[in-house]
């Protein structure tokens, strides 16, 4: 009988796989904890809307202001140690912020300065974490460790954290994010346990970041399948965060499911990501990617539209549970994906890139969401993101088999069909 932690972490993935999996975990609890507490603390502290509403874009302005430069920073620097100064920074700002609500001092001003500092260090962390993966298993592995990231994120981001930050807030201001702060320590010690790493390139030869960002850019726009993958995701953001920034207008005005009925729409998202996650090495085994990546894109479609047209509760979160489960796993093969496909040199920048597509697209979706919801209703921005989703599903229907049967540059061509072919058929 299999035991939990092959289970959880196949022992062919490595020790180094089980300390960066640990380190993950952990590293969510403590971010879960801040998902629910911060918006608490601020609300605790002003009534604008507008600083309310600031918090929240502190959670994508980093991205777009030094998403570029963290990944050519990543390129160049040990990613390990990159990771572990990042998040011992983390750790300071949030202990700065304790020490300041603790003493009484703590304001508006000083909470939206800690939230951009911290931040601006967890672009760093998040964008060197995810070139470690490729670097320490097989590539035909990386789904089920991706799979494994994702589960951990569902379980202590979305379900354990929230609601034990509350909690503590519930307690006092500064409890929840001194547990924070033992988190992000922890989530350290769990990295440095990780073999050390060496610089994907010589960081002696002193070369502006700027010419590092644009070597990488110009390596994506010469590479058809990585690029395309990273239009894909731009533009499914942009559809999928119209409606969604708008989703407890929807929720509590058109759907009446009242403020409890909002949070299970996103409770049920997430019970069926984790199933998702969970079974996702046997899908892999079962089905190539390229067919589950259309299955996923034409599932978001249908989702938008049922959206749209329901008005019924219940409907509501059948159909977001199956959208937590095909999300997660779009999320898990196009990270996979894309790691097999770049280069180990260029990991850093061009999951930069994307990530400053994703959260581009989340932004601009947003404010579509807003306006369109604003002059002709909730359900408005679902048939936005119906429209505009199924629009590009179909001119992204044949360039998926492209990007599934890409190689890396050191590859040769295979003759192998990857829409009939069961898992994935790239390889390292």
């Amino acid at each position: 009988m299999v035991s939990l932690g092959e289970l959880i972490a196949p022992a062919r993935l490595g020790r180094d796989f089980r300390w960066l999996l640990a380190s993950s975990w952990t590293s969510n609890i403590g971010d879960g904890i801040a998902l629910a507490a911060a918006p608490l603390l601020i609300a605790s502290m002003t009534s604008s809307p507008i600083l309310v509403a600031s918090g929240a874009i502190l959670q994508f302005l980093p991205w777009l202001l030094f998403g570029l430069h963290a990944g050519a920073i990543a390129d160049r620097l040990n990613r390990r140690l990159l990771v572990m100064v990042g998040n011992a920074l983390r750790g300071l700002v949030i202990l700065g912020l304790v020490v300041f609500l603790i003493t009484g001092t703590a304001n508006i001003a000083i909470v939206l300065a800690a939230a951009f500092i911290y931040g601006t260090a967890e672009v760093f962390v998040d964008t060197a974490a995810q070139t470690l993966l490729p670097m320490m298993v097989k590539g035909e592995d990386l789904g089920v460790g991706n799979a494994r990231l994702q589960a951990g994120y569902l379980v202590a981001n979305q379900f354990a954290g929230p609601p034990l930050g509350a909690f503590l807030f519930a307690l006092g201001s500064f409890w929840p994010f001194l547990l924070q702060v033992l988190c992000v320590l922890l989530a350290l010690s769990l990295i440095s346990r990780i073999s050390a790493t060496k610089p994907t390139r010589d960081p002696a030869a002193h070369q502006p970041v700027h010419t590092d960002i644009a070597e990488g850019l110009r390596w994506l726009a010469k590479n058809p399948p990585v690029r395309t993958l990273v239009i894909i995701i731009l533009v499914f953001n942009v559809t999928w965060a119209a409606p969604w920034g708008v989703l407890v207008l929807y929720a509590t005005d058109h759907l009446k499911m009242g403020a409890v009925g909002y949070g299970l729409l996103t409770t049920a998202s997430a019970i069926g990501g984790l199933l998702a996650t969970m079974s996702f090495g046997w899908l892999e085994k079962r089905f190539s990617f390229a067919f589950l990546m259309r299955v996923c894109l034409t599932c978001e479609v249908v989702m938008h539209l049922a959206f749209a047209l329901t008005t019924n509760g219940v409907v509501a979160l059948i159909i977001m549970f199956f959208f937590g489960g095909y999300a997660f796993i779009w999320g898990t093969i196009s990270t996979t994906v894309r790691q097999r496909l770049v280069p180990r040199e260029l990991q850093g920048r061009i999951a930069s890139v994307n990530m400053v597509g994703v959260f581009g697209g989340l932004v601009v979706g947003q404010a579509l969401g807003g306006v369109i919801a604003q002059v002709w209703g909730p359900t408005a921005p679902w048939w936005f993101a119906f429209a505009g989703a199924a629009i590009t599903l179909v001119l992204v229907w044949r360039p998926i088999s492209s990007i599934i049967a890409a190689r890396p540059v050191s590859e040769g061509p295979t003759d192998e069909d990857p829409d009939i072919a069961p898992g994935s058929p790239i390889s390292v």
